[in-house]
């Protein structure tokens, strides 16, 4: 067993995680081949398998059940010792790991990551964007972002501030043909972009005005997951979008699209950094918190 590393041990552990072996590979920034070589060199090691393979999934054997839930401790606790060590540095390096919504981490990218990287060369963050909410301790993340309301209980929040809301959009060529909906119940006669949330649902549009909630089922021509895609075609005048108002605030500022409903599109609840309680941060860990401390 001392001649395995701790790199094939970690190749388990995420491929347990994942059940596939390439998002696993990609996690851990290596190819899907390597991935599999390493926990076949173990499996041989062992003399057991810990992987069923089929060619569309992966699952633990009963003993590969059993190596994970006795493993995994162990290589938290190596992995905190190992941070330790880190904390001993004077300048930040190494990695951070952020698990963020797409829009919360296009939001935080250009006031928050891009300054950060400037001022610490020597970090590198690595910025993974999940719809779905992810145990971030289980994924070997260093912070998550979320909406303040959306923060576990059991982690430490650091509230960034930023003003959030929705907004829905259209295009002038659009508006000038169809004209603008001056409530909610006027998107029932527009053509209208339909968002799938992570879960396979699609969103009802939610707006409030003087304290009372309306959501709109809007129907429309296509039904996206990714907001770059419904501003391609929001510019295209196919019809209105919800948006995020920081990913057109350049292209309503610019006039390529237009507001409306604004009276109906309340404030929402502020972005939040939120992580673990840590005995040993690392010098870099420490650094993020201290700069998006500085930033709010």
């Amino acid at each position: 067993m001392a001649r395995n590393s701790l790199s094939d041990l970690d190749a388990v552990l995420m491929v347990a995680r994942y059940g596939k072996f390439r998002p696993a590979a990609l996690e851990l920034g290596v190819s899907t081949t390597a991935l599999s070589n390493a926990v076949g060199k173990l499996e041989r090691a062992l003399g057991v398998r810990l992987f069923n393979r089929t060619t569309r999934s992966v699952s633990l054997t009963e003993a590969g059940q059993q190596f994970v839930a006795q493993i995994a401790p162990a290589m938290r606790d190596i992995h905190e010792a190992m941070d330790g060590v880190r904390s001993r540095q004077t300048t930040p390096s190494g990695t951070l790991r952020i698990n963020a919504f797409p829009t919360a981490a296009r939001e935080i990218f250009s006031t928050l990551i891009l300054p950060f990287i400037r001022e610490h060369p020597q970090v590198h963050v690595d910025v993974v964007t999940e719809g779905r909410m992810v145990d971030i301790v289980a994924g070997g993340f260093d912070f998550g972002v979320r909406s303040a309301d959306r923060v576990p209980v059991d982690m430490i929040a650091l509230p960034l501030g930023f003003a959030r809301r929705n907004v829905v959009v259209g295009a002038p060529a659009y508006l000038g043909a169809r004209g603008a909906p001056l409530i909610p119940q006027d998107l029932a006669r527009h053509s209208c972009l339909r968002v799938r949330l992570p879960n396979g649902a699609i969103l009802r549009w939610p707006f409030e005005k003087d304290g009372h909630l309306v959501q709109i089922d809007v129907q429309g021509p296509l039904t996206l997951d990714e907001a770059g895609l419904a501003r391609t075609a929001v510019l295209a005048s196919v019809g209105l979008t919800l948006a995020m108002e920081s990913d057109v605030r350049d292209d309503i500022e610019a006039g390529r699209l237009v507001r409306v409903l604004e009276d109906w599109t309340p404030v929402q609840s502020p972005l939040s950094l939120y992580y673990p309680s840590r005995r040993n941060p690392t010098a870099a860990f420490r650094a993020f918190i201290d700069f998006a401390r500085s930033q709010v």
